[in-house]
């Protein structure tokens, strides 16, 4: 089986708020979907983190490496682009683009086998998974008022982040962390992620550390990205002092990238996002890793439900697997999946058993975000 077909696919028009101080507006394009067809009729889908102008330029240069390969090896086809454009790659867009090429050839590989993904990554260890809806810190009122609305829309698990938590003072974040659990109670699980990849970041070890100790007064889950992403001596001395777990990772593409995190224990938990570090292949190998070195991995997931499909997919076939990440809410994905995710009465996400990722995109409801389509042939 031939690819014969990818499609760049640029989704605007309902774009989540980052969070960055420079703003947002729903028509920024931060998120990307691919689709390759092959010869034989079978075709997939894969996300990519990253706009569709990068994605379109970086296809552009992998597509010649692409087109006529094998539909039914994403390993080895991935792993083809990755070292083949390595002059032009090496992170950045090049493997974002990549990240979603690899997962859809592990859609097509699903729906060609007959299997989902999860089986074909060495099999399933659940057939669900907590979701925790991940949201925006907010002024006090308006937090609460998002919490509450997560927790009505079933989720047993939320993560605050970013502005305006670490942005004025100590005081003002314990108000907003007091606020959270306040307003969800002790039985709904609560993460801060402090947003330490943006620009110019202010704070070190010591404000971190202070933090931590905060944060475990109030029962948090996890402390994520408290420093900057480049850290890593400041990761490695807050985890080996703080009373609750660091995560962080999201940043880092490629699984050389991400060895010395695990190599040296920088962080508690291990947060790869596929759509961004390689796709599937890169994170199945990153999770035995992580699970081989007694780190755990929770899938970032600021994403599409095609990002989350694949989630759920690695998620399943992870020993240790215990979150994914929900960005909610947001018409990516809650609305193109032809049949929703559901979270249920315990607060889980059952994971797909269709072949491929498990879920089957809407044409129309695509149509309605997708900006200028490219496709290579």
């Amino acid at each position: 089986m031939k690819i014969t077909e990818i499609e760049v696919i640029p989704l605007t028009g309902a774009t989540v708020d980052g969070g960055w101080p420079q703003g947002h507006e729903p028509q920024e394009n931060l998120h990307t979907l691919v689709q390759i067809r092959t010869d034989q009729g079978l075709h997939g889908w894969g996300s990519c983190f990253t706009s569709g102008t990068l994605v379109e330029g970086a296809v552009a240069l992998l597509w010649p490496l692409l087109k006529g390969e094998s539909a039914v090896e994403p390993e080895r086809v991935s792993e083809k682009l990755r070292q083949s454009s390595f002059w032009q790659g090496r992170g950045g867009s090049v493997e974002h683009a990549i990240s979603g090429i690899d997962i859809a050839l592990w859609d097509i590989m699903g729906k060609a086998c007959c299997q989902p993904v999860s089986r074909l990554l060495g099999g399933n260890y659940r057939q669900r998974i907590k979701p925790y809806g991940s949201i925006l810190f907010d002024e006090p009122a308006a937090l609460a008022e998002s919490l509450r609305s997560v927790v009505d829309r079933g989720f047993k698990a939320i993560k605050m982040g970013w502005r305006p938590f670490g942005r004025r003072d100590r005081k003002f974040d314990e108000l907003l962390v007091r606020t959270a659990r306040e307003t969800v109670g002790e039985h709904v699980e609560l993460m801060v992620d402090a947003g330490g990849s943006e620009q110019f970041w202010p704070h070190g070890t010591n404000w971190a550390r202070e933090t931590a100790f905060m944060l475990d007064y109030y029962d948090i889950t996890w402390f994520e990205e408290p420093l900057p992403p480049d850290d890593i001596e400041g990761y490695i001395e807050l985890t080996r002092v703080s009373p609750v777990p660091i995560a962080g990772g999201e940043v880092l593409t490629r699984r050389q990238s991400f060895m010395p995190w695990l190599e040296r224990r920088a962080v508690d938990i291990i947060q790869p996002d596929c759509t961004k570090n390689g796709g599937l292949s890169e994170s199945r190998r990153l999770a035995w890793t992580a699970f081989d070195h007694n780190v755990t991995l929770v899938p970032h997931g600021w994403n599409t439900a095609v990002g989350l499909a694949a989630d759920l997919q690695l998620s399943a076939a992870i020993p240790v697997a215990r979150y994914v990440e929900y960005l909610t809410p947001c018409a990516y994905i809650e609305e193109l999946p032809v049949t929703p995710f559901q979270v249920d009465s315990e607060g889980y996400l059952e994971i797909p058993t269709k072949p491929g990722l498990g879920i089957d995109i809407d044409a129309e409801k695509l149509a309605k975000f997708a900006g200028k389509r490219t496709t290579f042939k």
